[in-house]
């Protein structure tokens, strides 16, 4: 049985695990990650894919996580360019809802915490006879324009795991965690390989239980459960509609419930909408699916703002997730806080940090704390970093990605332009990577249809932990949105096909 020893264990493979992976690798820690399905197959991938400070937020007086979410943002767009940009968002008055003057001065307030940023302020609008809104119901006359991100979540993920491996730690996908127990002051964990059953040993000196919604089971297995913190299990759903407006501006629309849901452009073909909060008390954390009465929910906000109305049977794909939020004592699931709470205790004289909540915002911030936290524990490593640092892909010359992309463009103007725009998004400078001595499509080895080729799929199972067609086609990019089934099956066998020559090499 094959044993590594390591400074810290991290369990699991969201943007907390990878980010707290990244940031103790960064600081000279050895660190192994494992994850019992791929990267962001979870929460991660499920989010509403937003950096931003939270708007619905100061109604709550949640002003801190506010300001630090806001900074946050200016740190994280500085970061990754190409997965992160700026999204303009319309807020249409409802007159029978919040007052105007209520929304102005949150808008106000939103703009003084985010302090000195690079996105332009907020502003009153007159919706009639603009584009902005066009798509709306006539008697939506005025609303509000002000500034946030979007940000690619599960390539997020995937990008701070790879830095977190570039930087020495162990990424370990498809394996989990089965059990943890302290021997002569030294955690001992039995990893298992979940596609090959193989087990393997890990001593390490400190866990961090970054499992999300199965933190509780982590510490359970660990039999340091006596402070378990109570949580508040949330679902949250999103659905991906044929697109309802043209433009690359989002809207923010205000509900009679006091929830307010988000309509974003989609992949260029579609609008996608949420998120919906709904208590998950007894359901299957590994079978999250989104329900009809959400589906309709959603479709009666939509509806309620929209010329074009929209009904189930419209929705094209789904995707859920349970956020595992502090519980607060709250007992609207909407006022219950989206800050995070680090916790650090002893078993057996080994410690064990388990994290609590978060938002993808914050995710960076969550991991330097972390790190100071176990640095400070363990006695050695180095100084927070990672708020100058980049990710995978980005550097100091693509501050502006339309320049990037102007570059870019010339140096490869024989790709086809679709694809040469989306690899420039997806992997920004790595993208070169991928297309390394190629001069040509032929190049690029077996095209498998849609504009995708063998040596992207061979670059993400190489380099990115890609080991389905799920992987690629769901976390990894949003071709499943776009690709014919010709295409899926051509996947599939290109990645049956790799499988076995690294089983062959091995």
């Amino acid at each position: 049985m094959y044993t590594r020893e390591t400074d810290v264990l991290v369990v699991g493979g969201g943007v907390n695990g990878a980010g707290i992976a990244r940031d103790l690798a960064g600081r000279g820690l050895t660190v192994v990650l494992c994850e019992k399905g791929d990267l962001a197959s979870a929460t991660s991938s499920a989010s509403s894919k937003m950096i931003h400070g939270g708007l619905r937020y100061l109604e709550h007086y949640d002003f801190s996580l506010v300001r630090s979410a806001l900074k946050e943002r200016e740190v994280l767009l500085r970061s990754a360019p190409h997965i992160i940009w700026p999204m303009n968002f319309i807020l249409p008055h409802h007159k029978k809802l919040r007052p105007w003057w209520m929304i102005r001065i949150g808008l106000y307030i939103y703009d003084f915490l985010g302090g000195k940023r690079t996105l332009p302020p907020s502003r009153g609008l007159f919706l009639t006879g603009t584009r902005a809104g066009a798509p709306l119901k006539m008697e939506f006359k005025r609303g509000f324009s002000y500034s946030d991100c979007w940000v690619e979540d599960s390539r997020l993920v995937a990008l701070s795991a790879l830095d977190a491996a570039e930087r020495g730690a162990e990424i370990l996908t498809r394996t989990e965690c089965q059990s943890l127990e302290v021997k002569d002051g030294v955690w001992t964990a039995m990893l298992q390989n979940v596609l090959t059953d193989e087990i393997s040993k890990v001593r390490a000196t400190m866990v961090v239980n970054a499992a999300g919604p199965w933190v509780a089971n982590t510490l359970k297995m660990s039999h340091a459960d006596m402070n378990l913190h109570k949580m508040h299990l949330v679902k949250g759903s999103h659905m991906i509609v044929p697109r309802l407006y043209q433009g690359d501006h989002a809207y923010l629309l205000q509900n009679k419930d006091g929830r307010v849901i988000f309509v974003f452009p989609y992949e260029k073909r579609f609008s996608l909408i949420g998120t919906t909060d709904v208590d998950y008390k007894e359901g299957d954390l590994d079978e999250v699916r989104i329900s009809m009465e959400e589906v309709e929910y959603l479709c009666g906000v939509i509806n309620e703002f929209f010329r074009q109305q929209i009904k189930p049977e419209d929705v094209e794909w789904t995707y859920s997730g349970v956020r595992p939020l502090i519980d607060d004592g709250k007992e609207s699931v909407q006022k219950i806080t989206r800050d995070y709470l680090l916790e650090l205790q002893e078993h057996e004289g080994a410690p064990i940090m388990s994290i609590y909540g978060g938002k993808i915002t914050t995710f960076r911030k969550l991991a330097e704390q972390a790190g100071d936290k176990v640095v400070a524990r363990l006695g050695k490593g180095g100084k927070a970093w990672t708020a100058d640092a980049f990710l995978p892909g980005a550097d100091a010359s693509m501050q502006v990605f339309d320049t990037f992309l102007k570059t870019f463009k010339r140096e490869y103007n024989w790709l086809p332009e679709p694809l040469l725009y989306r690899l420039a998004r997806a992997y920004g400078t790595r993208a070169r990577d991928i297309l390394r001595g190629s001069k040509r499509t032929f190049d690029l080895g077996q095209h498998l249809g849609d504009n995708v080729y063998e040596c992207e799929v061979r670059y993400l199972v190489d380099v990115e932990w890609a080991m389905t067609a799920e992987d690629i086609l769901w976390r990894r990019s949003k071709l499943g949105l776009h690709v014919s089934e010709v295409t899926v099956a051509n996947i599939e066998k290109l990645l049956h096909a790799i499988m076995n020559e690294r089983s062959g090499a091995a």
